[in-house]
C-alpha cells in the first residue's frame, strides 16, 4: 500500500538524492528548495515505511497548479507510485480550485503523462533545451 504525506524539511537531502537517481540529472540540477518543503508543496510516497517517490506541486499566479517535479525510485517504476502521486496532486489541486494541472514533461516521461490524461499544450525553453508542456483539466 502506498501512502502520501507532506514532506518534512529533514528529508531534503534524501529527496534530492532520489531525484538524482530517478532522473539521471547533473548534481546542480537536483536542487529541491527547502522553502518548497517548508511551505507544504512537496509530498512523499511511502511504501513499507520507505520513501519511494515524491512530487512538488506549486501554485501559479493564474490560479492553476504546476506539477513542478515527480520522481520515483528507479527500482520501483511501473508500480503505480507515480500514478498515485499524480492522483494525489489532482485531489489537492482541485481543493485549491485550480482549473488545470500543468507540467513540463521530460521526454522520457511523456508517455506516462499521456497515460495519466495530460495533453500536449506547447513548448518551453528550459536550461536543458526545449521541452514540451502538457496540461490536464482538473474538472
Amino acid at each position: 500500500m502506498i501512502t502520501i504525506r507532506i514532506a518534512e524539511p529533514g528529508e531534503q537531502a534524501a529527496l534530492q538524492a532520489l531525484q538524482r537517481r530517478a532522473s539521471h540529472s547533473p548534481p546542480d540540477a537536483d536542487e529541491l528548495p527547502l522553502e518548497q518543503i517548508a511551505a507544504g508543496y512537496v509530498y512523499v510516497a511511502v511504501q513499507d515505511s520507505v520513501v519511494v517517490g515524491f512530487s512538488s506541486v506549486l501554485p501559479r499566479e493564474d490560479g492553476d497548479i504546476d506539477l513542478d517535479g515527480l520522481f520515483v525510485e528507479p527500482g520501483r517504476w511501473r508500480r503505480r507510485i507515480g500514478t498515485s502521486l499524480v492522483r494525489d496532486t489532482i485531489r489537492r489541486a482541485t481543493l485549491r480550485e485550480g482549473r488545470w494541472l500543468h507540467v513540463i514533461a521530460n521526454p522520457a516521461a511523456e508517455a506516462f503523462y499521456l497515460a495519466c490524461g495530460f495533453a500536449f499544450d506547447g513548448e518551453t525553453q528550459t536550461r536543458f533545451g526545449v521541452a514540451r508542456t502538457m496540461r490536464k483539466p482538473l474538472t
